[in-house]
């Protein structure tokens, strides 16, 4: 399946016509943002439209300039918007697993406490498909969460692809570290930036 990424698009409709111009020229089965589509939600339901029209499936979760209640909301509105927080979609051999926000904190309290253990049985549940997560915030100690000599990223995100069969992790919210790579075990990481990178999966 080929799956076009990107992230931080931050209301730019410009960014936006790329990304739409790239999925067309590649012919992207489907798109994932992982989250910072806007300006602290500024224009944030003509965006969505804007997405919506590009005629794809568009896996989704919300940056730190997006709430998760308004994401869900408007997300509904759009036949092509599929919002993922907290939540998994299954596409084809793909289980995506969702978790936005955030990208500030080195540890997440919620995601140890609730989504870790509900993300591990529905992972231990579908071992015959690939598993994608999809979250804002990076894993920690990684190219992808490294500003200058330290690190800045999410430990329980980390704990959570060591322990659990993850073959594909997207993140953003960096922009210093937009089209990075990096692997933590077997699963690789992808920053994909606000321009875009195709994965074939």
């Amino acid at each position: 399946m080929k799956i076009l990424a990107f992230t931080d698009t931050h209301g730019s409709m410009m960014l936006l016509k790329k990304i739409e111009r790239k999925a067309r020229y590649y012919n992207a089965d489907l798109l994932v943002c992982a989250g910072d589509i806007s300006i602290f939600e500024r224009g944030i339901f003509s965006i969505l439209k804007r997405l919506n029209k590009i005629g794809k499936k568009i896996i989704i979760v919300h940056g730190n300039h997006e709430d998760a209640h308004t994401l869900s909301k408007y997300s509904k509105s759009f036949k092509n918007l599929i919002f993922i927080h907290k939540k998994p979609y299954a596409e084809n051999n793909l289980l995506f697993l969702g978790y936005g926000g955030g990208g500030f904190s080195i540890r997440d309290r919620e995601f140890e406490k609730i989504i870790q253990q509900r993300f591990s049985k529905i992972i231990n549940d579908n071992k015959d498909k690939k598993i994608i997560l999809i979250t804002h915030a990076p894993p920690y100690g990684t190219r992808l969460d490294r500003i200058g000599k330290n690190y800045c990223g999410n430990k329980s995100i980390r704990k959570f692809i060591e322990r659990n069969k993850v073959d594909l992790h997207i993140c953003g919210h960096l922009h210093e570290n937009f089209g990075k790579e990096d692997k933590i075990g077997k699963t690789k990481l992808i920053n994909p930036g606000p321009f875009g990178k195709m994965i074939l999966i």
